[in-house]
């Protein structure tokens, strides 16, 4: 047996993280300001745009997540530095935007179009801004680290019959191998918990964890029996049941899997960050655009996607590694997908064989291999809400 791989090359930061990009961040305050925070991101090679669609129009809960949401992706340690674009009368701050992502003692500029002059001058100075930190990022290099530095986050979407039974439960292989290099899971949405939750709190490390994970998944389908809305009858999805998922428990027992067989440390909130080393679970909606950037803004610096029926979807600034169990899918849709675990039905390979080889993989994109979702430029993006607009 082959000897585990427990390092990899990454970019250590001035607070002692490490990333696995080294990417100048545009992250436009307000959805006034993101077009301008694009202009200035594709003009500027080494930049990346945060199209934020928020930022004003939101009550104080909803925006202090927004904020959090944004600050953590700033902080992320896949962020060398960033550029904060505002418009100047926003509800979310962008002074304490900036401000706040600065503590992670990183280089943060800040650009004001109303102050400035308009989105012609904002995007001039921006191009002169953004081309420094660029300059300041590319000094920056690689250094061997260590498999403990590394924060995976875990997502599915797009499931069928074979994410259950092959993708996931290899998945959580990789992250049980990642854990006991001492490094750190988070997976999230908490939908795809119901009818699962037992399971998962017998792993919680004490009683208080695993109270708070029952009381977080009631509260969400609370929540939406509140508004009228039944998520066992409107669950899985009609993708998922053409794929083969026949009921929301079905579902969430397969998905379930994702989570490996390591102790769970914690539940966080949305876009929360771990406090340690270890199995975290995000509260989070299940939409894939909404929950990745979370647990990114949460401090993943690579997202492990599994998908039985395919999916193109990417996020900015952290790679997303795409797993399907479906070898039809695989062949089908290569320039998506990245790894076949649909070798596990078709008998050629286990699933602790598949599992090694995700975590090999996933070390291989944290030294800088490139993700397909990464190759073809996705970088979907979403921020959930907990408000209505005002």
């Amino acid at each position: 047996m082959r000897k585990l791989k427990k390092s990899f090359l990454g970019y250590r930061r001035g607070t002692g993280k490490v990333g696995v990009r080294n990417h100048v961040a545009i992250i436009p305050s307000v959805s006034c300001a993101a077009s301008t925070a694009g202009m200035i991101a594709s003009r500027v090679k080494g930049c990346t745009a945060i199209f934020n669609q928020l930022g004003c129009g939101q009550v104080d809960l909803d925006l202090e997540q927004t904020a959090r949401t944004l600050v953590g992706l700033g902080r992320n340690p896949n962020v060398a530095a960033v550029l904060v674009v505002g418009l100047g009368c926003e509800g979310l701050s962008p002074w304490k935007l900036a401000e706040d992502i600065a503590q992670s003692r990183k280089p943060v500029e800040i650009i004001i179009i109303q102050e400035i002059g308009g989105t012609v001058r904002a995007v001039e100075e921006g191009l002169r801004t953004a081309g420094k930190l660029v300059e300041f990022a590319s000094k920056r290099k690689r250094e061997t680290v260590g498999a403990k530095e590394l924060v995976m986050g875990i997502e599915c979407g797009g499931s069928d019959a074979t994410s259950g039974i092959a993708a996931n439960p290899a998945v959580g292989v990789a992250s049980d191998l990642l854990i006991q290099a001492a490094g750190t899971s988070i997976f999230s949405e908490t939908p795809e918990l119901i009818g699962a939750e037992h399971i998962l709190a017998k792993r919680a490390v004490d009683g208080d964890v695993a109270k708070k994970l029952l009381e977080t998944v009631a509260r969400f389908e609370e929540k939406l029996k509140s508004a009228g809305l039944n998520i066992r009858g409107s669950q899985p999805s009609p993708g998922n049941i053409e794929g083969g998922l026949t009921t929301l428990e079905e579902k969430s027992l397969g998905c379930v899997h994702k989570a490996g067989s390591s102790p769970l440390q914690d539940v966080l909130e949305y876009a929360d960050a771990a406090a340690d080393k270890g199995l975290y679970f995000m509260d989070t909606g299940g939409y894939d655009i909404e929950s990745i950037p979370a647990m990114i803004a949460g401090g993943a610096e690579i997202i492990v996607f599994t998908t039985g029926r395919g999916t193109p979807t990417g996020a900015p600034i952290a790679p997303v590694l795409k797993v399907t169990g479906n070898s039809r899918t695989y062949q089908r849709m290569k320039d998506n997908i990245d790894m076949n675990a649909g070798t596990i039905i078709d008998g050629s390979e286990s699933i602790e064989e598949v599992g090694l080889r995700i975590y090999e993989e996933v070390l291989a994109v944290a030294s800088g291999k490139q993700t397909k979702a990464e190759t073809l430029g996705f970088i979907e993006f979403g921020i959930s809400r907990v408000g209505p607009t005002t």
